[in-house]
């Protein structure tokens, strides 16, 4: 075990505890538990809305899994990790202003009560609800074990000792704190995450004796290392490209980023938002995936891509500093974790127990149940994380691809297109859902491209195509 990194790392989990802790209070004294639990009582200013979504957005497979693929794969992976630099500002470019003004229209709390309020069909509520629990859930057990994974390299622990200090760190806060807790824990997650990267980066450069050195010793090691294609020539532009539909425009249709767009105090809020989470996911996105490659001349022959950064970090820093630094993995990790986490439990309290179960719930009931769920759902979440996958970036991606399949269109035309309506947007959710589970399971890449493209294609033209056919229906 390593003390010295060690230390750093609890003081961390320490300081999240405590804004947890004071979060807490605040949604004491709030008008309605729901909004404040989920959404944070839509106060967010711009700095924390940048930090809030960039810190959800980033995840194990940003800060562990993107390194290693990039140490693998060489500079290609870099080019198709930078897809990502637009990803907030598209998201809030896109939704907007008309997203905050249409979810305050609707008193929607979750996207599903968007979707609800949208098309007025308790059939997309529910396969909505169903959707956010199926790709969640595969999300969610990635980040645990990408955080049970790197308390284990720090400290020495066994994985399940590992696994159930991160689990208690996280349920607690969120628990507790709810969408404020996790929208200011994010902030301070959101700063770790640019300090590590940038401080790693740095030391990266100076033990491989600066940036010409390396390059030398990657082409020396293998040239297709600096070359678009990766290292055996594996990644086309086709495939690149394609990578520009799941990780830049279409996280739109990710419930988790999506419902930030909702939660802003004004419009300042949101432009500054625009500037600040550009600039910071450029950053992190860009160094972290740099560091990943430089590392295969500072470190050669590291067989577990997946532990590339962790390792890099004890190698080239001081053990107090490396400490520091791990941090920013497990800022992204933890904020993703939270984050999912809540999207989970509001869609069964929120989008189902409320309105199908118990319309008439009182508050305390509502608090109750909802508290009851995030632990339940966490308790679950851990118990299928005890027998981990081995590539935790594959799991997340899939829920990626499901999730922007099943909901870029039912948001992004429901509230452009005035004649799309419930029918148009179900039947573009059921084919988004089934086309992506089955090309995932017998076609993935299809084309040589990723597997959400053509699905999220189906769902466009399913959604269109239904909408214009029944202009007249209602369901």
């Amino acid at each position: 075990m390593n003390s010295m990194a060690l230390l750093p790392m609890i003081l961390f989990l320490v300081i999240i505890f405590i804004v947890g802790v004071y979060s807490s209070r605040n949604i004491g004294k709030a008008d309605s538990f729901v909004q404040d639990y989920f959404l944070g009582s839509r106060q967010l200013g711009g700095f924390i809305l940048a930090m809030t979504m960039i810190a959800t957005y980033g995840s194990a497979s940003s800060f562990i899994g993107g390194p290693g693929a990039a140490y693998s794969y060489g500079l290609s992976w870099v080019l198709l990790a930078m897809s990502q630099v637009v990803t907030g500002y598209f998201v809030l470019l896109v939704l907007g202003k008309k997203f905050a003004i249409m979810s305050r229209k609707y008193n929607a709390v979750t996207l599903v009560d968007y979707l609800q309020g949208r098309y007025q069909s308790h059939y997309i509520t529910i396969l909505s609800a169903l959707a956010i629990i199926i790709f969640l859930f595969s999300a969610m057990i990635a980040q645990w074990v990408g955080g049970a994974r790197l308390i284990e390299s720090l400290t020495g622990l066994s994985y399940k000792s590992a696994l159930f200090l991160f689990a208690v760190s996280v349920l607690i806060y969120v628990i507790v704190g709810g969408f404020r807790a996790v929208a200011v824990t994010d902030a301070i997650q959101g700063i770790v995450m640019l300090a590590g990267t940038i401080i790693l980066l740095i030391a990266t450069i100076i033990a491989g004796g600066g940036m010409e050195n390396i390059m030398i010793d990657l082409k020396a090691e293998n040239p297709n290392l600096l070359t678009p294609n990766g290292a055996n020539g594996e990644l086309s532009a086709r495939y690149i490209s394609s990578f520009w539909i799941l990780v830049g425009v279409g996280v739109v249709g990710l419930p988790q980023v999506a419902v930030r767009a909702m939660s802003y105090k004004n419009s300042r809020s949101m432009h500054r938002a625009l500037v600040i989470g550009t600039i910071v996911v450029g950053t992190i996105m860009l160094g972290m995936h740099l560091i990943g490659v430089l590392a295969r001349a500072v470190m050669p022959g590291v067989e577990v891509a997946d532990k590339v950064m962790p390792l890099l970090a004890l190698e080239v820093l001081p053990p107090w500093l490396a400490g520091i630094v791990l941090a920013a993995p497990m800022a992204a990790i933890m904020s993703t974790v939270d984050s999912l986490l809540l999207i989970v439990s509001s869609a069964i309290v929120k989008d189902v127990y409320m309105n199908y179960i118990n319309k008439n719930a009182d508050e305390k009931k509502v608090k109750r149940m909802s508290l009851t769920v995030t632990s339940l759902i966490g308790i679950a979440v851990f118990l299928m994380a005890l027998s981990p996958p081995e590539l935790i970036i594959w799991l997340n991606l899939f829920s990626f691809g499901g999730l922007e399949a099943v909901f870029i269109w039912p948001i992004v035309l429901g509230l452009y297109w005035k004649t799309g309506n419930a029918y148009g947007a179900l039947a573009s959710m059921l084919s988004g859902m089934i086309s992506y589970i089955l090309f995932h399971s017998f076609l993935p890449d299809y084309l040589d491209m990723n597997t959400v493209v053509i699905p999220i294609l189906i769902s466009f033209i399913v959604y269109v195509t239904v909408s214009l056919l029944t202009k007249q229906k209602l369901i």
